[in-house]
């Protein structure tokens, strides 16, 4: 289906251009303006009659109040207590592809602490030649690297198996962030030890009440696992980890162990509670998939959607989305404005980089009715994004992770936007 192919709607221009000639407020559902001078070209504005402040008024700049509402949410009933609870990025109002960290969600198993450098120690112990201790400063001298990947929680859209339940992106799609992180290979540390050769795996904790011990195979520690103390260019925060956190590209979030404090080489997977009570998938017959840690290629239109709502009515229209995919880049996403009887390839704004978030485009001309809005990924290893119908096909309702179905908004006619199923 072509973007145009809902009547023979104005070019971008031609709209853009004719709502100029009446006033800014053309562009409205409904809220065109008579001809005439617009007071906010024509008269001087109340900020253009003093000076602003100085450049001492916020010496850590925050956002300004205008976008105040541009946060993480909590969604209360889902867990007893926000100490162990997850919040979820705003993205539904955020647009390229890297999360600032003061937005990318949380999640904590005995709440975010405080560790400073100087406490810090990273012990590397097990089946290695010489069992090594490093501090903050040991880790800064090694030679670092600089990758951007998103960060996904197992869970993310686990509450739509049974049908569409929350209403925004920001709550189907929202544990996630994609940040630039600096850091030592893990690989380099290991390498320093020692490993000796009946180590199989590494078990990773972190300096929490929690521990949060996870178990990775010794083949993807020694391949693209960092040992991160730096995200978009600055310290991690708090929530995130500092002053060390472990970065698991392609995997399951809760693998990302922040407060990093112990790395031990095994024999054998430790089998701790967050990879066996937890984290595993359960079918319909009962039965659970464990190591299911790689996080399969997905997408989500976060505008419009139930937090961005058209608010301009017919006419020129940009939908977008993110996709990713943790076994590689995203090669392409496909639109639909139909529910997925039909399909439109979108624009991606840049090449998909390796798990990494992708951002895509497709400009459409509206004419102002009903839309099913879907996007649908596929990756670098030709994997296709399913449908909730195929996944419930393959696994049955009674997962709770690893749900990375097409996601449905249904677009009203005066532009609001629902979470509704079509599977």
């Amino acid at each position: 289906m072509s973007d145009n192919s809902r009547g023979k709607a104005p070019s971008r221009r031609q709209f853009l251009s004719g709502a100029a000639a009446v006033g800014v407020g053309a562009v409205g559902a409904g809220a065109a303006r008579a001809a005439g001078p617009d007071p906010l070209i024509t008269e001087v504005q109340e900020w253009a009659r003093a000076t602003g402040e100085g450049v001492d008024a916020t010496p850590y700049g925050l956002p300004i109040q205008f976008e105040k509402d541009v946060v993480r949410r909590n969604v209360e009933w889902l867990t007893a207590d926000t100490i162990s609870s997850i919040n979820f990025t705003p993205i539904h109002a955020l647009d390229g592809t890297i999360t600032p960290q003061g937005c990318a969600f949380e999640r904590h198993h005995s709440g975010a602490i405080e560790l400073s450098k100087a406490d810090y120690r990273l012990m590397i112990n097990g089946l290695v030649d010489t069992p090594l201790i490093f501090t903050y400063e040991d880790l800064e001298r090694f030679p670092r690297e600089n990758r951007i990947h998103f960060c996904e929680c197992a869970a993310n859209t686990g509450m739509e198996w049974a049908g569409a339940q929350l209403n925004g992106a920001q709550f189907t799609h929202g544990m996630i962030h994609n940040m630039e992180y600096s850091g030592v290979p893990l690989r380099t540390l290991l390498e320093e030890a020692g490993v000796k050769p009946e180590g199989k795996w590494v078990y990773v904790e972190g300096a929490d009440a929690s521990s949060n011990g996870r178990s990775i195979p010794l083949e993807k520690a020694l391949d693209d696992v960092l040992v991160a103390f730096k995200a978009n260019g600055e310290a991690l925060r708090k929530e995130h980890g500092y002053p060390v956190r472990l970065v698991v590209p392609g995997w399951e979030g809760n693998m990302w162990v922040k407060w990093l404090r112990r790395v031990e080489v095994t024999g054998m997977a430790i089998e701790s509670r967050e990879e066996t009570s937890k984290y595993t998938d359960t079918l319909e017959d009962g039965t659970s998939r464990k190591w299911t840690w790689v996080m399969d290629a997905k997408s989500v239109i976060t505008s419009p959607s139930p937090q961005a709502p058209v608010t301009h009515g017919p006419g020129p229209l940009v939908i977008t989305g993110l996709a990713w995919s943790g076994r590689g880049s995203i090669s392409g996403v496909d639109v639909s404005v139909d529910g997925g009887k039909n399909w439109t390839p979108a624009r991606l704004a840049a090449p998909g980089a390796d798990k990494a978030l992708t951002r895509f485009y497709l400009d459409y001309n509206w004419d102002g009715s009903e839309m099913l809005l879907q996007a649908r990924a596929k990756d670098s290893t030709g994997y296709v994004q399913p449908s909730k119908a195929q996944l419930r096909e393959a696994r049955g309702e009674n997962s709770i992770y690893h749900n990375n179905c097409i996601q449905t908004w249904w677009i009203k006619e005066n532009g609001e936007a629902e979470n509704v199923e079509v599977s």
